[in-house]
């Protein structure tokens, strides 16, 4: 006996739950905003404007990395150089008498331009203070007092104060040489320097107050709430204010 077979075809079905699966895996992902970027709106978000904060940031920062590192180390020296003082920074000074030419001593500048050469100075910075002759009380009387003369020349390692008075033949000379750590906080303070120095360390501030404005702008890589973000920057302003007017209060 012979059996039949049929051709029909055989129809497979698929459970719902894989074609749906399916279905989902083939359609577009809504697109979600990102979180952060905090303080700024919607349109500055993207394009240009995002991309010329993030370069901004990133070249200020390269801009003042040199002389971050000289004015972070030698700002901690100058926080602690009366109140929990660290003992690095240290002045080396000497005192001596010497008898100037005569021809240097016809002036208070001949003599500044005589203590330049001499101490081989020629970049200091100079300050002539003089005081004019006259009568003075002493001892229940008066005396003539001859003019005074006082010089200063200052380089970041190095400073200098002449006293001179009208009629000697000598000048006292008071010396102090500036170890590195010092000379590292005279480059802070400006002491002795150029203008040229001052106006660089200008643009370092300019500096930072940009790092702080876009680093505040990008602080959104933390993604961060806005009331943490609001406490953390009221914390430090507001213990900042403090201190200031407890110190100005005590003063």
């Amino acid at each position: 006996m012979s059996t039949l077979q049929s051709d029909a075809p055989v129809t497979v079905t698929t459970p719902a739950t894989t074609q749906s699966a399916a279905g989902a895996s083939a359609m577009p992902r809504p697109v979600t905003e990102p979180r952060g970027y905090l303080f700024l709106s919607q349109g500055m978000k993207r394009g240009r404007f995002l991309v010329w904060l993030r370069r901004t940031h990133a070249w200020m920062g390269l801009w003042g990395a040199v002389l971050g590192l000289i004015f972070g180390t030698s700002g901690i020296l100058l926080n602690h150089r009366s109140e929990m003082k660290i003992p690095l920074a240290a002045q080396h000074e000497t005192h001596q008498t010497l008898t100037p030419p005569v021809g240097s001593l016809q002036s208070a500048e001949a003599l500044e331009a005589w203590l330049r050469v001499k101490f081989k100075m020629p970049h200091a910075k100079s300050r002539i203070v003089k005081k004019p002759g006259g009568p003075v009380p002493w001892g229940g009387g008066q005396i003539n007092q001859p003019e005074n003369w006082r010089v200063t020349l200052t380089t970041p390692n190095l400073s200098l104060n002449a006293e001179y008075w009208q009629g000697d033949m000598e000048t006292r000379v008071e010396q102090k040489e500036a170890n590195a750590w010092a000379t590292l906080a005279n480059f802070h303070k400006g002491t002795g320097m150029s203008n040229v120095w001052i106006l660089l360390t200008d643009t370092l501030a300019c500096g930072l107050l940009v790092l702080a404005i876009t680093g505040t702008l990008l602080w959104s890589r933390l993604h961060g709430p806005r009331l943490m973000a609001a406490g953390l920057i009221g914390t430090v302003f507001t213990s900042a204010v403090v201190l200031m007017l407890t110190t100005l209060s005590l003063s």
